[in-house]
């Protein structure tokens, strides 16, 4: 990766990081849209398929703290971050361009 694409990706992931740090603290308390019409036609919650690892935006017990919020979205952008990379590599090597 050059200097030019890695300085783009710092910079994405800095802008991510500050946005997941103030997300819970702005975020509305409110229900979405398509919550709260779930809720006015009263439809019954199913069972989830797969089980989230950070259900709600939350660490498992601290589902009332904004830090926990603040915790679980850092973690998903870093992971975000690194799935996209891995697959940066792994298609970049399959068209025989290695990654810079």
């Amino acid at each position: 990766m050059n200097t030019q694409n890695r300085n783009l990706v710092m910079g994405g992931l800095a802008i991510a990081i500050v946005i997941a740090i103030l997300a819970p603290f702005l975020a509305s308390s409110n229900p979405d849209g398509l919550e709260s019409t779930a809720e006015s036609l009263e439809v019954p919650e199913s069972e989830a398929v797969f089980e989230s690892p950070l259900p709600d935006y939350a660490i498992p017990g601290m589902e009332d703290n904004p830090w926990g919020g603040v915790v679980s979205l850092i973690l998903g952008v870093i992971l975000v971050v690194m799935v996209m990379l891995g697959l940066t590599k792994l298609l970049g090597k399959r068209k025989g361009k290695g990654p810079e």
